[in-house]
């Protein structure tokens, strides 16, 4: 059974940084075999994605966080990383870590972030 747990800060000013971490435990499996990523979910709107992983090593991000966030990981950590800069009001959400493998879907707890304006 993978576990993510997710760690991090909660409450920003506009213009100011958080940054998460979502360490993978209770599997086998490591942050290099499973496909991971981070998305948010605010009130009334659906989950969408902030930033992945590709199978190519390479990161995608959704529009909204491109410039501003960064994904990252230390695989001897077994762990992800969302750095989030210039954070505004409209990124208020519940964050949550993703790792897919195979057929198997995993989410984390999901964590509130609330930026005030």
């Amino acid at each position: 059974q993978v576990q993510l747990v997710e760690s991090g800060g909660r409450l920003a000013q506009a213009g100011g940084s958080l940054k998460f971490s979502c360490a993978v435990s209770g599997s086998a499996f490591t942050i290099t075999t499973m496909a991971m990523g981070w998305y948010r979910q605010a009130p009334g709107n659906q989950r969408e994605l902030v930033a992945a992983f590709t199978s190519a090593g390479t990161s995608n991000y959704g529009d909204p966080e491109k410039g501003r966030f960064t994904i990252s990981s230390d695989n001897a950590k077994n762990t992800m990383y969302l750095q989030m800069d210039n954070l505004q009001p409209e990124d208020t959400a519940v964050y949550y870590c993703n790792a897919v493998l195979g057929p198997w879907n995993y989410w984390g707890e999901g964590t509130q972030v609330t930026v005030s304006s």
